[in-house]
């Protein structure tokens, strides 16, 4: 695999930062009710109940076709997003007003009534909740659901949300759409249905597994992501759920995707548990070239740790961050572990590999004393792992990591790009996995880089680094050795002792990087000249 790198000194945070989802999202877990197991039913055995489907402005004639339905398959979705990329994207449909101009503290006091949560009380094991629009989720979506081959809309009433007055509902209700969608299944135990996956807000997506709290967050497709033209953001602008029966234990969820430069159709096969799992397909019609397309993006947040990264402010946490590095396992079977950083300036990085085998933003330090963060549970964060199902081709992983002064804001972004972008009137279906595991979920038997950290060498002013490999208790030292380079400046020493606090090894790397401003390291650890743990990569930069 060859790493090659981006710096780009003058584009502060600002210029890139991605609103942090905890605020959207992660804060109203804590502040709005959510429904249980004693949710009532909306859609029940038959979804042609008149609470799923009323429309108070309706004509009879209109309230007829709307029980009815009409015929849905996934080629629906297809065929819709083909149809979209033939033309200019049109203006998304906005909130009203006074609904945009609402502060946080109004917009959490608007709540989705459980007794309108969709087949809240039937057998299936699932349930569906609504968001309202209002406060920074403007973009309006429209939900339907599927029962026997037919798709039915999900219309808003007066009783839908609980709100703080009679005209907020009542403009919820003239709205007649949704915000986004959040998914309920008892993942922890069998008489609680909690919130395992939300979508909401553009592209973005977010789920957790049996334990977990909301970190990290996916999104359908990232474009031009941290080019100086500017970030464009794909939306979900229609979701279609299909109901499962009540002895599925998964649900499947299709959404309709577009923006500026590409319009596309998304199946979501979606596994509660643990870990929980969703399979996705992903077919992308661009309308124009593009050169910067991400698939499988992942977004996540790093301030800082005791190790690598300290922080720059007093912070009584040793560590703040949903994720901790970027772990790649490339088309040759190579595993690549790239400890993340919360830069002074912007920095791109990109792993080519070609038909790659998986990746995905980790969070590693699973204790609460990594972090003794009370609130926010940062031990508990899921990690991500994408797992490619069809021929990927060529192409490479890119991280780009933006410096960040708050944990409010999601500064890493990792992807697949292809080597050859995407070229106009041409269609691309991408298959992958996502796990939303504790860890990377392959190669669990193997040693893994549990930790590394930087300083200096004692009684030198070298700059030293040091990565701690677990899981070797019957290895020798002596039969071992290290496979160290820099881009910049020589390595200077490498050194291998035993670590007997985690059964593994621990490798010691003095380096100097002479006049470099950055240099990549790349450290693997071999027995009989075969890799034996995973390849460690880092961009080490003057201070």
């Amino acid at each position: 695999m060859k790493s090659f790198l981006i710096s780009v000194s003058h584009f502060r945070s600002q210029s890139f930062l991605l609103f942090k989802g905890s605020v959207l999202i992660s804060l109203f877990i804590n502040a709005i009710s959510y429904g249980h197991a004693s949710e009532a039913v909306v859609v029940s055995e038959s979804v042609q109940q008149d609470q799923v489907l009323k429309s108070e402005e309706s004509q009879s004639g209109q309230q007829d076709s709307a029980l009815k339905g009409y015929a849905f398959s996934p080629q629906t979705v297809i065929d819709l997003a083909k149809k979209l990329a033939q033309s200019p994207m049109q203006p998304v449909e906005k909130a009203p007003k006074a609904l945009i101009d609402m502060d946080y503290s109004m917009y959490r006091k608007i709540n989705f009534q459980q007794n309108q949560a969709v087949w809240g009380n039937t057998p299936t094991k699932f349930s569906v909740q609504l968001f309202a629009p209002g406060f920074l989720f403007k973009d309006l979506v429209t939900i339907d659901v599927v029962e026997n081959g037919r798709a039915f809309p999900l219309n808003v009433s007066a009783d839908s949300f609980t709100t703080p007055n009679q005209e907020i509902s009542e403009l919820i209700s003239q709205v007649g759409k949704y915000a986004g969608l959040r998914l309920h299944y008892p993942i922890n135990r069998a008489d609680h249905n909690d919130e395992f996956v939300v979508f909401q807000g553009a592209s973005y997506f977010r789920a957790v597994s049996k334990g977990q709290s909301y970190g990290l967050s996916a999104r359908g497709l990232a474009v031009n992501v941290a080019q100086p033209k500017g970030e464009e953001f794909p939306m979900f602008k229609q979701f279609w759920i299909e109901r499962p029966s009540s002895s599925q234990d998964a649900i499947v969820v299709h959404a309709l995707l577009d923006s500026k430069s590409v319009a596309g159709a998304y199946r979501f096969g979606i596994y509660p548990g643990k870990p929980t799992r969703i399979d996705v397909k992903a077919t992308l019609f661009p309308r124009v070239d593009l050169k910067h397309v991400g698939i499988a993006p992942l977004t996540s947040m790093f301030m800082h740790n005791s190790s690598l990264d300290a922080s720059d402010f007093p912070d009584y946490r040793p560590a703040v961050h949903d994720s901790d590095g970027l772990q790649i396992l490339t088309g040759k079977e190579e595993m690549i572990w790239r400890p993340l950083n919360n830069p002074n300036t912007l920095q791109v990085s990109a792993f080519s590999d070609d038909y790659p085998k998986g990746f995905g933003l980790i969070q590693r330090h699973r204790n609460f004393e990594d972090y003794q963060d009370l609130e926010a549970n940062y031990h508990t964060r899921p990690s991500a792992w994408i797992k490619p199902l069809n021929d990927w081709g060529q192409g490479h992983v890119e991280l780009v990591e933006i410096p960040s002064d708050s944990e409010t804001n999601d500064n890493i972004v990792a992807f697949w790009q292809p080597k050859e972008g995407f070229k106009k009137d041409q269609s691309y279906t991408y298959q992958y996995l996502m796990t939303w595991s504790n860890n990377t979920p392959v190669s669990m038997d193997l040693p893994r880089i549990v930790r590394s950290a930087k300083g200096v060498k004692l009684f030198t002013d070298s700059p030293e680094v040091v990565i701690d490999f677990n899981k070797m208790p019957d290895v020798s030292v002596e039969d071992l050795t290290v496979d160290a380079s820099i881009s910049q400046g020589k390595i200077l020493e490498a050194l291998i002792v035993k670590n007997p606090h985690n059964n593994g090894v621990r490798v010691y790397v003095t380096f100097d990087p002479q006049d470099a401003d950055l240099a990549e390291l790349r450290v693997q650890l071999k027995q009989d000249e075969v890799a034996i743990a995973p390849t460690w990569l880092y961009r080490w930069m003057k201070e």
